[in-house]
């Protein structure tokens, strides 16, 4: 049984073109999420999943560089980027990750993984797509069956979902089984993800405190319990609907 990460990027954002690879802490926001999924003990391997676009030609050097496997697919249906690279790498099982999520943590990585096999015969697990969320957006994790992703993949009609690789799942409870993830406090208010240049100076800000110490999701709460007018840099930034890189 092999699960797979598929953290998916590209370089044309609408909202923040280039951001995969804007510098935090010293290094690629692409280097912080990969690097970072890889310390998740549950994943059998981490597979970096772009476009065919000329643009996204940086985002195939990176991997070069740093020996990660790398997938080049559809831009607009990333449905089919996922399927396609899943069935190369003959993935049993596949965690979808963004590349704008620089403190994704391993922990809720393992926990979202843990979830879906210990519940035993899901086809989906996620800590994001249903009520009530409690995870800080940016901590944002889905398990797919690949019997699950291909049906998805074979079924679904609808070009606005297959942009977002799993609406059709989530929105078929009769046709999928299903896991909710829910954390014991509710943290749901807290944006860690990158959509703006205001996220960026927050995720800056938790980088340099840390510096190249090894820091937890849990730490990051703590810190910013300790200061609170850091949740205001990017408070008033409204998250694009779906996850978009």
């Amino acid at each position: 049984m092999t699960t797979l990460a598929i953290v998916q990027a590209r370089m044309s954002s609408t909202r923040f073109p280039g951001k995969v690879m804007t510098d935090i802490g010293g290094a690629p926001m692409l280097k912080r999420v990969v690097e970072r999924t890889l310390l998740a003990e549950r994943l059998d391997g981490v597979l970096v999943a772009t476009t065919t676009r000329p643009a996204d030609h940086p985002i195939v050097q990176f991997c070069k560089k740093h020996e990660l496997a790398c997938f080049r697919g559809s831009e607009a249906d990333v449905l089919d980027r996922y399927y396609q690279s899943s069935k190369e790498h003959r993935a049993d099982v596949v965690v979808r990750i963004t590349a704008d999520c620089p403190l994704i943590d391993p922990e809720i990585i393992d926990w979202v993984v843990g979830d879906f096999f210990k519940t035993g015969d899901l086809d989906f697990a996620g800590n994001t797509r249903f009520q009530p969320r409690s995870f800080p957006v940016g901590e944002d994790v889905e398990v797919i069956a690949f019997d699950a992703l291909e049906r998805a993949w074979r079924e679904d009609r609808n070009p606005a979902w297959r942009e977002h690789v799993t609406p059709y799942i989530y929105r078929n409870p009769d046709k999928f089984k299903l896991h909710s993830v829910v954390n014991s406090v509710d943290y749901s208010s807290m944006k860690w993800a990158v959509d703006s240049q205001e996220d960026l100076t927050l995720v800056r800000l938790i980088y340099n405190y840390f510096g190249e110490r090894r820091f937890s999701w849990r730490q990051v709460t703590d810190l910013l319990a300790e200061h609170p007018d850091w949740l205001e840099i990017n408070r008033n930034v409204t998250q694009k609907h779906g996850w978009e890189v």
